[in-house]
């Protein structure tokens, strides 16, 4: 879901005093390491899947998705620097085991879908990055504590849909291809995407507090963590107006 780990309490504590601070450009090239580790992982379980390789490729989904629940606890909680400088490529692998087999789900049913899920996300972080850097959306106070309410009622959802289906039950509408259900598919794509307001905001904050080096690979994993959420939402909204066709 959204990104919990990005917030203002490294601001106030955490000062590079004699190694080399955090930097904008430094925490944009470790998330592409992590979208690359994320890449390889997604792209060889989407390959699995679609190869009918069909109990590897569960494996690999299910196993990522634990693995990488765990990993991304160890990662948030974690008082030791040094552990995100190793965890977050190892969380990466495993998150783009699950993705990749989400994805290929998805390409199963709705051919194509899973690119245009891709250029869509693209497009998103681009225009989010866009309106940030011209200063025309702002993380303010009330900015953020509407995202932190907002995104935490998406989760309060989501959790009751889960323990609903384990008695056979279903929220109404809202996760079917309805009006109404396409309707929260859009808001919860707007929330994922201005989360990365959040995102930015940190990273550029980060950076002029002059943190210690690894909360790049920190920066860099709270950025990964929303891009995939956004992307996972978009799917669903994207196969939602497919089925509607």
């Amino acid at each position: 879901m959204s990104n919990p780990v990005l917030n203002d309490k490294f601001l106030e504590n955490e000062r590079v005093l004699d190694s080399t601070p955090m930097t904008i450009n430094g925490t944009i090239n470790k998330t592409l390491i992590l979208f690359l580790c994320l890449a390889l992982a997604a792209g060889y379980t989407f390959s699995a899947f679609l190869s009918g390789y069909m109990d590897q490729a569960k494996m690999l989904t299910f196993g990522g998705a634990i693995v990488g629940f765990i990993l991304a606890l160890i990662i948030i909680f974690s008082r030791n620097k040094t552990v995100f400088k190793y965890l977050t490529p190892l969380y990466a692998l495993a998150e783009g085991c699950f993705v990749g087999g989400i994805s290929a789900f998805f390409e199963a049913s709705w051919a194509g879908i899973v690119a245009q899920a891709i250029i869509c996300t693209m497009v998103a972080v681009l225009m989010m990055l866009g309106l940030y850097r011209a200063n025309l959306i702002r993380a303010t106070e009330k900015f953020r504590s509407v995202m932190i309410i907002s995104t935490a009622s998406v989760c309060a959802i989501y959790l009751i849909q889960i323990i609903a289906s384990f008695f056979g039950r279903s929220i109404p509408q809202i996760f079917t291809a309805s009006p109404i259900g396409i309707g929260f598919s859009v808001i919860v794509v707007g929330i994922a995407a201005l989360n990365l307001i959040l995102d930015f905001d940190f990273i550029e904050k980060g950076a002029n507090a002059m943190l210690e080096k690894e909360y790049e690979w920190y920066g860099a994993f709270g950025l990964m963590v929303t891009i995939v959420w956004l992307y996972l939402e978009i799917l669903r909204l994207l196969a939602k107006l497919s089925s509607r066709e």
